[in-house]
């Protein structure tokens, strides 16, 4: 959902109580890797957005090399946005690209075209961001081989370095599974899908990319440390509404999803908190190590 500026303000203004009260639930004095997610960060205008940094570097200290990542959608990306974003310690960009097909996009709701990604990619990178991570859905409804092979080859050629890649899901509750449901959509054959997968393993293995987790790929010493970060047990620390943490041994907390909610509290965030049994870590330990 997109919110009025009120809400982002709003929005600042919580995040900044809640860094300041969590801020000792990790060795703040040392922070590796800062992923700015979840949605839409690139919806904040860039006075929000320095605002925010400013309060990070009030409660945390970034390690020198440290991976600092914001999400952007094709669409939001401007000069003006860029030029912000110039003044932070962000120097990796994630974009949710989905598909270059644009009859996908419009099926998928989606605000930006394939020209509009394609521009957007070009403008990070002619003002300095080079390490680019785009992602791609494939087995989408009517998209065939070929959609997906043009897919692979667009990304490639733009020489960005890091590619996530994601089978398309069918959650229950979501329009997409609706229509699922109902029959005016079918779910891609598992051959397909297999087929699919094949061809980005060979196309990326032939670009030079590493396939360094099940639905990411990188050019050498180009992996997401942060990600890397979840699917090897380090702790995390989660800000936001919907956001989760982890102490690293068997404590996982999540933050409940309402932004309503979320900018009201003043004590602390409403949220849940999960005590892993044993048995239960065992598992998170085998599921995480399959992943890679």
């Amino acid at each position: 959902t997109t919110y009025g500026a009120e809400w982002k303000r709003s929005y600042i203004d919580a995040l900044k109580r809640e860094m300041h009260l969590r801020r000792e639930e990790i060795d703040y004095s040392r922070v590796p890797t800062l992923y700015i997610g979840g949605g839409t960060p690139s919806q904040l205008p860039p006075s929000l957005l320095l605002e925010m940094f400013q309060a990070i570097h009030e409660n945390f200290t970034l390690t020198e090399d440290a991976e600092v990542t914001i999400e952007a959608n094709p669409d939001d990306v401007s000069p003006e946005w860029l030029a912000a974003l110039r003044h932070t310690p962000v120097n990796r960009i994630s974009m949710g690209v989905q598909t270059f097909s644009d009859s996908l996009l419009r099926f998928l709701n989606r605000r930006h075209s394939s020209r509009q990604a394609l521009e957007a990619v070009k403008l990070c990178q002619d003002t300095g961001y080079s390490n680019i991570s785009l992602d791609l859905i494939y087995g989408l409804p009517g998209q065939s081989y070929q959609d997906w092979k043009c897919d692979v080859q667009q990304l490639l050629a733009l020489g960005v370095p890091h590619l996530s890649a994601y089978a398309l899901s069918f959650e229950e509750g979501t329009v997409l599974g609706k229509m699922l449901q109902d029959g005016s959509v079918d779910e891609a054959s598992d051959e397909l899908s297999w087929q699919m997968y094949e061809f980005l393993m060979d196309e990326t293995a032939d670009a030079g990319m590493n396939h360094y987790e099940i639905s990411n790929f990188a050019k050498p010493g180009m992996h997401s440390r942060h990600n890397s970060s979840y699917w090897n047990g380090l702790p995390y620390l989660g800000l936001g509404p919907g956001a989760h943490s982890y102490d690293g041994d068997s404590i996982r907390r999540s933050n409940n999803t309402s932004l309503r909610d979320y900018v009201v509290a003043i004590a602390d965030v409403p949220h849940q908190e999960e005590i892993l049994t044993p048995k239960e870590q065992y598992n998170e330990l085998v599921m995480t190590r399959l992943r890679t």
